[in-house]
């Protein structure tokens, strides 16, 4: 599968880097997805923060490219009086920086949203005849309560009179008649990998088995998913509960897990490679994840697209991926609800197959090489 090849590709983002044996690694789902877009370039230009003295972490993966040319930067953020006086010194070399990349580039690809990203959506208008791409990898529904530096960089590509000659790949079609638009989706298996995959078997005497994964924060809420195995161990069914990722809510977690006697029902992987998470998917029958904000959510994608089925919140796009309560369960921060659902599901197991089942064919439309076939004809036009 090729296309018409870019010369010089311009990344960037705020993504950490590290550089390590000569190769330059990077968060896993990120980096795979860059991967693909590589295969249409010659060669790469990436602007980010880089660390040449930490080990990859084991969900890192690195890029697969002959010619990349990296241009490190401070990583900074605007949290607190002493981090907005070091950005305020930063900001003017990472511009700079950016301009001149930016001018030798024959493509600019920006992630979005992201400290990174604010000041290439900056840059990138005084380069309106340039051919650009802006993946906004969050949510981007205007109704909904983001930070001010979103909402800036959703105003500044995707205003027509400001930002030419720009893609702007979002999760849900927000804005039919804007140009700069495009609604798009991610993906995170290969067709090879389809392998056959039927919905658990769901009964009130076989443990229920539950799944969480992303990063441990607040705003995605792991608590919950936590929470929700209590409310269901304490009615007195059989559950198993896995957290796959890593975050500031480890502690939390761990001592609510001691403090509720629960140590023998739940276990804390970690970041892992994928295909442990895939495996953890192909044994779970449930994915609680209730979070804040999401884009396109991929770990929702991967639960369906191995008939595990999601309770997630009605966040960007996911009431669309769910087909509205047909592939999985829109649910609140309730406990209660969510617990009630499961139960639901254990009073008509061939519901929930039948939901598992549906999820699976949706999911499996979306593939990589779907995905790589619609970077191909982006970058063609």
């Amino acid at each position: 599968m090729g296309g018409k090849q870019v010369s010089n590709f311009l990344i960037v983002t705020h993504v950490p880097h590290v550089l390590r044996n000569g190769q330059y690694w990077a968060y896993g789902p990120y980096v795979k997805e860059m991967n693909i877009w590589l295969k249409q370039v010659k060669g790469v230009t990436i602007v980010a923060p880089l660390s040449n003295d930490e080990e990859p972490d084991p969900i890192d993966l690195s890029y697969q490219h002959a010619q990349i040319n990296f241009e490190s930067v401070k990583g900074f953020d605007l949290i607190g009086v002493q981090s907005i006086l070091k950005a305020l010194l930063n900001v003017p070399f990472i511009m700079v920086k950016l301009c001149y990349q930016m001018n030798r580039a024959d493509h600019i690809h920006l992630r979005c949203p992201g400290n990174m990203g604010m000041l290439g959506a900056i840059a990138q208008l005084f380069f309106p005849k340039k051919s650009k791409t802006v993946k906004y990898a969050a949510n981007w529904d205007p109704k909904s309560r983001q930070p001010f530096t979103y909402k800036l960089q959703q105003k500044l590509v995707s205003n027509t009179v400001l930002s030419k000659n720009i893609s702007v790949l979002t999760y849900g079609d927000w804005e039919p008649g804007n140009p700069n638009l495009i609604p798009f989706f991610t993906a995170s298996y290969s067709e090879k990998e389809m392998e056959a995959c039927k919905p658990r078997i769901l009964q009130k005497n076989l443990p229920i088995r539950l799944i969480f994964v992303g990063g441990l924060q607040k705003a995605k809420n792991p608590m919950l998913s936590l929470r929700t195995c209590k409310v269901l161990v304490e009615k007195g069914y059989s559950v198993l509960l896995d957290f796959y990722g890593q975050g500031p809510e480890l502690d939390s977690l761990k001592r609510y897990t001691l403090e509720n006697e629960l140590v023998d029902v739940v276990s804390f992987h970690g970041n892992v490679p994928a295909r442990e998470v895939k495996n953890g998917f192909q044994n779970a029958h449930f994915l609680i994840f209730v979070s804040e904000s999401e884009g396109w959510p991929k770990v929702v994608a991967e639960s369906m697209f191995w008939a595990c089925l999601p309770l997630t919140s009605p966040v960007s796009c996911v009431p669309y991926m769910l087909g509205n309560d047909l592939r999985g369960d829109l649910v609140g921060d309730d406990v209660e609800e969510i617990a009630s659902k499961i139960e639901n599901y254990l009073e008509s197991p061939k519901t929930y197959t039948v939901k598992a089942m549906n999820a699976m064919k949706w999911s499996r439309k979306f593939t990589l090489e779907k995905f790589e076939s619609e970077i191909i004809n982006i970058l063609s036009n």
